[in-house]
């Protein structure tokens, strides 16, 4: 009998509303809708067991998960109208380095720690890869911070073994992923290209904390599509834009010049809209599954086989 992950999730938002409610959804109808791998190493889509959750909200902290998950400002739609309650109460987050030891004393009993909180929090998201060492757990971080980049943190997850994985989830479909598709796709044509931009627009909160906290974002970004090198100096990205109309929606715009045979012009403009947690939980549920088997084979530090998910592995820019 396969024995079923348990799972801490640091950050109540959008993401894990997503997440959350997926697992829920395949569980009761077995869709296997928007799955890319319905069984990874042995673990399926409902081998999941969310054990522990911590959010900074006072409306959140003391509610269950699958209440926590539903109050503003998060805004990404119901999947189900019946949501059975979790069992699992929203417990108050990190509020300063000095709680680290108690965070790390109620993870007790979480194989993988998922950092899903707000980009930009860089020492928060360090410190709770801490909690996470010192309970004992795997950790993934799906924001842009530094955390698996940092090769202090990651020789002594290594030194502990334990698997971290990081830095910022590459969506499902997301801009990033097409973007970096088409810009190969290009190449491997024998165009040249001359220049790209690439505009986000976003109504979730994370959305609104990126336009103030961008820098760490738009850095990972570049790190997912220029990971190549083909197209160092010539893509660029516009400030992100937070619109609350859209809620869990994202638009992204993505333009490419180019010359062909004989110089001749090649001009490509895109738009794409999606559902931004939904593209993150379709990429954190193989995150999930790849850490905890890492874990459980007593493979420590960064496994390899994440690499295709994230924008920033351990290597690239800061």
């Amino acid at each position: 009998m396969i024995e079923r992950v348990k799972v801490a999730v640091i950050g109540v938002g959008n993401n894990v509303s997503a997440l959350v409610q997926g697992i829920a959804l395949h569980c009761a109808t077995g869709r296997l809708v928007g799955v890319r791998r319905p069984v990874l190493d042995g673990l399926g889509v409902g081998d999941i067991d969310f054990v522990a959750a911590f959010a900074l909200s006072p409306e959140k902290v003391g509610k269950d998960l699958t209440e926590a998950i539903f109050v503003p400002p998060n805004n990404f739609p119901r999947l189900t109208s019946e949501l059975p309650l979790s069992g699992v109460t929203v417990r108050r987050g990190l509020t300063g380095a000095t709680e680290v030891e108690r965070v790390a004393g109620e993870l007790a009993g979480a194989e993988v720690v998922l950092y899903a909180a707000p980009s930009g929090r860089q020492e928060t998201a360090q410190a709770y890869a801490e909690a996470a060492l010192r309970a004992g757990a795997a950790f993934i971080n799906i924001t842009s911070d530094a955390v698996a980049r940092d090769p202090q943190l990651l020789d002594r997850f290594v030194a502990a073994g334990l698997p971290l994985l990081g830095d910022d989830l590459t969506s499902q479909f997301g801009t990033s992923v097409v973007h970096h598709a088409l810009l190969r796709l290009l190449e491997e044509r024998g165009l040249t290209l001359i220049s790209s931009y690439q505009v986000n627009l976003g109504g979730t909160e994370d959305f609104r904390n990126l336009v103030e906290n961008s820098n760490t974002k738009m850095q990972s970004k570049l790190n997912a599509l220029t990971a190549d090198e083909s197209a160092a100096g010539r893509v660029e990205l516009a400030p992100l834009g937070y619109l609350p109309h859209l809620e869990s929606h994202k638009v992204a715009h993505i333009n490419i010049e180019a010359q062909a045979w004989g110089g001749t012009s090649v001009s490509l403009d895109l738009k794409l809209k999606v559902h931004d947690p939904s593209g993150g939980a379709g990429v954190t549920i193989d995150l999930i599954r790849i850490a905890a088997n890492a874990l459980r084979q007593r493979r420590a530090g960064y496994p390899a086989e994440a690499a295709p998910l994230l924008k920033s592995p351990p290597g690239t820019s800061v």
